[in-house]
């Protein structure tokens, strides 16, 4: 995997092309973390994807005069691969100086070329800015665990953190100190993550300290989460759980992925600092 992502646009100085180039997108096999994980690619335990936002998002019409657009994807978490991020960025950016019939054609050509990347398909959705306002910002209903003021001194990944408490539970925990970083680069990703689940009650205290101990994790977004949602469940066995994260935006690009045992599809939302 290590030599995989080297080879990626990540941590490289890259010229920005502004000519339409779905050989700019860089695909990563999930199925490697998947395994480390002790998961079978074939035979996932949850359902979920990986929800993007793209906010510099523009190319020209056929008189040349330029759009500005915000796009939504959409790849399922069971598609051969994920997409590295910067890859992608360049890819967009790829449209810039590109003109098209319409915003329909950017969409299919989108869908293609993702769906390639990926090998699965790939859902797309461009909104104009109106469109993006009104779809706004949103609050999580939950315990926020931040609230604890508690001594942490773990920042190194330690799922043993999680602790139980007696009893059953049916709530959501939201904790808005999820960092984990970049496994090329080492630059921060910051996030929220969200857990809702139904099943043994999880002591709050221990699972702001299993968040905190991402600070010092190298991982993408997309295997962070999955990483959460296979300890919770190894340790737990809960009825139902989904955890989702919303990571901050960079690059023009925010991440949210998504995994649950039960819910069909992600809640549609987006938080304020994103």
């Amino acid at each position: 995997m290590s030599e995989l992502v080297n080879a990626s646009p990540l941590g490289k100085v890259s010229e920005y092309q502004s000519e339409y180039n779905p050989k700019l997108l860089f695909s990563i096999p999930r199925k490697e973390k998947q395994q480390e994980l002790g998961l079978d690619p074939e035979n996932l335990p949850f359902v979920g994807s990986d929800v993007w936002f793209a906010y510099e998002l523009s190319w020209l019409n056929t008189k040349g005069k330029p759009l500005a657009m915000v796009g939504r994807f959409e790849l399922p978490c069971n598609s051969a691969n994920l997409i590295e991020s910067k890859s992608f960025k360049l890819y967009l950016n790829s449209f810039n100086q590109s003109q098209f019939d319409s915003v329909e054609v950017v969409e299919a050509l989108m869908i293609k070329d993702l769906s390639a990347a990926a090998e699965a398909v790939v859902g797309v959705r461009l909104m104009t800015i109106a469109e993006m306002e009104d779809f706004g910002f949103h609050h999580v209903e939950g315990v926020e665990v931040d609230q604890f003021d508690i001594s942490i001194d773990c920042y190194d990944y330690s799922p043993d953190l999680l602790k139980k408490v007696e009893g059953q539970k049916e709530e959501v925990l939201i904790s808005h100190l999820l960092k984990s970083n970049c496994p090329v680069t080492g630059q921060p990703d910051w996030g929220t993550v969200v857990v809702e689940y139904k099943g043994q009650a999880i002591d709050h205290e221990s699972f702001l300290r299993f968040i905190c101990s991402f600070r010092g994790h190298q991982e993408f977004h997309e295997q962070c989460v999955e990483r959460v949602f296979t300890e919770i469940q190894a340790r737990f066995q809960m009825e139902e759980l989904t955890v989702y994260a919303h990571y901050v935006r960079r690059g023009g690009l925010d991440i949210n992925p998504w995994r649950s045992t039960n819910q069909p599809e992600q809640k549609n939302i987006r938080l304020i600092r994103q």
